[in-house]
């Protein structure tokens, strides 16, 4: 290998590394921030989106899977693309189709217009969603790779915790709906500016043979040695994937890893997480709680949840993936098992009202901590340079096509089943992905991507 020039000093190099780590991953996960405002900020809005335009149940689910559908569609069309033309091109595509979706969700005329606006924002978390984790794995040192990429889920819980103060703070506002839906223009915009000072993955440079460029990203956040040893193992690596297609996805070799990704993914929707998020609101007041007791109370909930998040993600990269997922997706089947037996009781108001409202935070604490983690994480992790994007698409497909099937069944579901067996239903579900994680999840805390990759194909010879 070509000999380089000495990095800075060590004192220039370590204020250095911070924000060239920090300073990228934070912009990229302001696509987190969108993603977790415009799914949260549904919930308060639909109380008044009902009023306004006379919303049939039915005609609420459509709302809200409006934007998942359209979450599926830009999982499945960003996959290849965030290939072909890297990481940083997609997230400013994604962040520019943010500012419409928000900007057409807020001047909606009808109900029409409004879920092809949803549908449009949809869009835009789809491919958000599977390029946030993928570019800041890339761009982060293994040493805290976990902590950076948890970025996008700290995002998430912020953007639905923002989301639900600016639910309750225009509760009482003539069309203070459109205020809801529209100030999600804001960060997006803040994230489309950001992105055009960003370099590429060095990961994705490699890939196109881009060698100089991706070690002068390498540079601003790694020594020279370590960064010389990053690019080898890179180029081992990508000697054995050179000729690998979406047909490889599915083929013998990387089986383990798509079906761990699309493990975690299923259990981290069909525990019904997102039945919470989206329909908090409505859950507390068809249980007797006013729509202002429901809304502070949904604050709470999601005061919970980021505060949670920022705790697991200083914790991931001491702790380990394994004792935080298996633990935390332990904790939210016995949450809702709670859940179940709570709205068996005649009244859900009054003492019985407050343990409901305090165990769902314990579940969302517990899912924070795990499953909420986990998905972006693990499925940024597992699967190689050139075909992480396409492969990684397959659990994030799987998030989203569950998240659109549930959002669109809850209030069916539940005036079919109960709410205690809609909740007895997902900690079912939860104990199976429990199981499947605890036979088939590797740790990869510390370990490069590259070290992630060759164990699971070790795995696959030894399955096959």
């Amino acid at each position: 290998m070509a000999s380089y020039p000495a990095a800075e000093s060590p004192r220039s190099a370590t204020i250095t590394v911070r924000w060239s780590v920090l300073g990228p991953a934070l912009v990229a996960a302001l696509g987190g921030f969108l993603f977790g405002y415009d799914t949260g900020v549904i919930s308060a809005a639909l109380l008044y989106l009902t009023a306004a335009f006379g919303l049939s149940n039915t005609l609420q689910e459509v709302v809200v899977a409006a934007l998942l559908l359209g979450a599926i569609c830009g999982v499945l069309g960003g996959g290849p693309l965030v290939d072909r033309f890297g990481r940083r091109r997609l997230l400013i595509v994604s962040a520019s189709v943010f500012c419409i979706g928000a900007l057409a969700s807020a001047f909606t005329p009808n109900p029409g217009v409004l879920i092809a606006a949803r549908f449009v924002l949809g869009l835009a978390i789809g491919t958000s969603s599977l390029v946030v984790p993928t570019y800041i794995a890339e761009m982060a040192p293994r040493q805290v790779r976990g902590r950076l990429v948890s970025l996008q889920q700290l995002m998430i819980t912020v953007g639905i915790f923002v989301s639900y103060l600016v639910g309750f703070a225009f509760s009482g506002m003539d069309h203070g709906w459109r205020w809801m839906l529209g100030l999600a223009v804001v960060p997006a915009a803040v994230m489309l500016i950001g992105l055009l000072g960003l370099a590429e993955s060095p990961r994705w440079l490699v890939s196109r043979g881009r060698d100089d460029e991706a070690r002068a990203v390498m540079l601003r956040s790694r020594g020279p040695r370590e960064a010389d040893e990053e690019l080898a193992e890179i180029h081992e690596i990508s000697a054995a994937e050179r000729d690998m297609s979406i047909r490889d996805v599915f083929g013998r070799q990387l089986r383990p890893a798509v079906l761990l990704g699309v493990a975690v993914a299923a259990t981290n929707q069909l525990v019904g997480v997102n039945a919470i998020i989206y329909y908090t609101p409505t859950l507390l007041t068809r249980a007797g709680f006013g729509d202002a007791a429901a809304l502070l109370s949904t604050v709470g909930i999601g005061l919970v949840n980021m505060l949670v998040t920022i705790v697991a993600l200083l914790a991931i990269d001491r702790v380990g993936r394994r004792p935080l997922l298996l633990g935390g997706t332990a904790i939210v089947v016995v949450s809702l098992v709670v859940l179940g037996a709570l709205y068996l009781l005649p009244s859900q108001t009054g003492l019985t009202g407050a343990v409901l409202v305090a165990v769902l935070c314990v579940y969302i604490a517990a899912f924070a901590a795990s499953l909420g983690l986990g998905i972006w994480l693990i499925n940024s992790e597992i699967f190689p340079t050139a075909v992480r994007g396409k492969a990684a698409g397959a659990g994030t497909v799987t998030h989203w096509t569950l998240d659109f099937l549930i959002s669109l069944t809850v209030l069916t579901a539940i005036g079919a089943l109960s709410a205690t067996g809609l909740f007895w239903l997902y900690a079912f579900f939860g104990v199976l992905g429990f199981l499947y994680l605890f036979r088939n999840l590797p740790e990869t805390k510390g370990r490069s991507l590259e070290d992630i990759e060759r164990t699971l194909r070790r795995r696959a010879g030894a399955v096959c």
